[in-house]
């Protein structure tokens, strides 16, 4: 049977979707709101002051990596954890087919993937994750060196969202975790845009916002 839990944030009027992974063999559902799905207007968070607030934390390569880096620089970002069993994977995929995309059209375009399990995701386990995803790292990092508490609030705080330790669900013997599956398009100084589905993100829509922010920094 799936298990799954979706909770919606409202944030003047947008509606931000998560989504629990489940121990199930399925996959686990996810639904959007009617919002979401009856306008492309409805994820134009720009007037809404989300603020990414200055970090530092480790990526893939063992090596420091935060807003410094950033600044100044448009980027994707998006909430997984390596053994996710479910949403992970395709939202993975469907960044990267988006990385492909922009760095055909030559938008330079960060990309950063937030663990929502610092405890498991090491730096070689990330880094292991990317590579079986065909991740380029020329742009995409794939952070961990925080406690579980520093995404809950980052995912409350600024994205609206849920991150949650589902204690009673374990998948391989590691736990499971409730976690935004939107992908966020950032700007150089760090506030937050627009928002996409990640299960199922319009790339074409994407890129014109891409061009849009780039155009505007």
């Amino acid at each position: 049977m799936k298990r799954f839990l979706v909770v919606g944030a409202v944030a003047v009027g947008v509606m931000s979707m998560v989504i629990g992974c489940s121990k199930s063999n399925d996959h686990a559902g996810h639904k959007e709101t009617a919002n979401q799905q009856a306008s492309t207007s409805t994820n134009d968070v720009t007037k809404d002051n989300w603020q990414v607030p200055e970090f530092t934390y480790t990526d893939q390569d063992g090596k420091k990596f935060g807003s410094q880096d950033l600044k100044g620089k448009v980027y994707l970002s998006n909430f997984i954890f390596t053994s996710c069993p479910d949403v992970c994977p395709p939202m993975t995929a469907n960044m990267r087919k988006i990385q492909e995309d922009l760095k055909a059209e030559g938008l330079n375009v960060e990309i950063v993937s937030f663990s929502v399990d610092p405890e498991t995701d090491k730096p070689a386990t990330l880094k292991a994750f990317g590579e079986k995803h065909k991740a380029d790292f020329s742009n995409w990092h794939f952070l961990t060196g925080y406690a579980l508490s520093d995404m809950e609030k980052l995912a409350r705080e600024t994205f609206k969202g849920t991150v949650e330790k589902q204690e009673s669900q374990v998948q391989g013997g590691k736990p499971l975790f409730q976690h935004p599956v939107q992908f966020y398009l950032v700007d150089g100084t760090g506030k937050v845009r627009k928002f996409y589905n990640g299960m199922n993100p319009d790339q074409a829509m994407i890129k014109k916002d891409v061009k849009e922010v780039l155009g505007s920094k």
